[in-house]
């Protein structure tokens, strides 16, 4: 029978194999996660201080952005410092914050990306009825089930991974920690952290999915039979920037979860960056690119700036 040892420490994999590449990767990790920090910053200001874009629809759009924020900040924090000094270790208790907060934010988006393709799909499918349906009010009451649920699921993912024991390899196959790396590491009982996934976690995912899936086939219905051009490119305009936000966090989600596991993990952490990082990173980017009404907030908070 192995000896069962709680470590204190695990250590972390590089980006790449290669040293000399780390110091060109530690700048584009760097540059990647200031300007998805800018960029999803600047969405929650706007959102909070125009009055045009405080409506549902926005009012996602700013938790959205604060979601990216902090999945991108869980794991740069630490992998820049890693990059910089060249120190791969990282503390149990700093591996089970990551484990919560990324877990947290995660879990949340699923959800919330629900919400936003339904408020899609009524704005888009009953019209008339959008404001009796939708209100501010609703929309802080979901937004605030989403943030709280999603914590207590993910606190019960810490507390259940706390009580793992790690026996041989404490080497963690990615670039920061999470619940499943942990738990194909763990040499004691992990029944209950199953338990945890595939009663809680999955089903609700899959509700997540059903909600945003169903929501956009509702969606493209109504828009093929909308006549004129004028009407359907605006119905598109109103929810593309949207659908592909979820385009990317699915995919990314189910490559960074389901793809096959390789002997040098190269795949995993690519899909990992771009999960972490460049997804962030773009979501601004799509919405203020494919959004006119955020455009043209951006253009007002300018003119302010230059007034003054």
């Amino acid at each position: 029978m192995r000896n069962q040892t709680f470590h204190f420490e695990f250590t972390l994999l590089d980006l790449s194999d290669l040293r000399e590449s780390q110091f060109l990767l530690f700048i584009f990790i760097v540059f990647i996660y200031l300007v998805a920090l800018a960029g999803n910053l600047l969405i929650i200001v706007l959102v909070a201080s125009d009055s045009h874009l405080q409506t549902p629809m926005y009012f996602f759009l700013g938790n959205l952005s604060v979601l990216d924020i902090g999945t991108s900040s869980v794991s740069a924090s630490h992998l820049s410092y890693d990059m910089f000094t060249g120190n791969r270790l990282i503390l149990y208790s700093t591996c089970l914050a990551q484990v919560f907060f990324f877990s947290w934010f995660v879990s949340t988006e699923f959800f919330l990306l629900a919400v936003m393709s339904y408020d899609r799909y009524v704005a888009i499918c009953h019209p008339l009825h959008y404001t009796t349906k939708i209100s501010i009010s609703l929309c802080v009451q979901l937004a605030s089930m989403v943030w709280i649920f999603s914590s207590a699921y993910s606190l019960m993912h810490t507390i259940y991974t706390q009580r793992l024991a790690f026996c041989d390899s404490t080497t963690i196959p990615g670039f920061f920690c999470e619940i499943y790396q942990l738990i194909e590491l763990s040499c004691s009982d992990t029944y209950l952290n199953y338990i945890l996934i595939f009663v809680v976690g999955v089903p609700f995912a899959l509700i997540a999915f059903l909600t945003t899936f169903l929501s956009y086939v509702y969606i493209l219905k109504t828009i093929l039979v909308i006549k004129t051009k004028e009407s359907k490119w605006k119905a598109y305009s109103t929810c593309s920037s949207h659908l592909t936000v979820v385009f990317m966090f699915y995919v990314t989600t189910f490559f960074n979860y389901i793809q096959p596991k390789t002997e040098n993990y190269f795949i995993g952490r690519l899909v990992s960056v771009f999960y972490t990082f460049l997804t962030p990173f773009l979501n601004p980017v799509i919405y203020s690119l494919r959004n006119s009404v955020l455009k043209e907030a951006v253009g007002r908070a300018l003119l302010k700036v230059i007034r003054k």
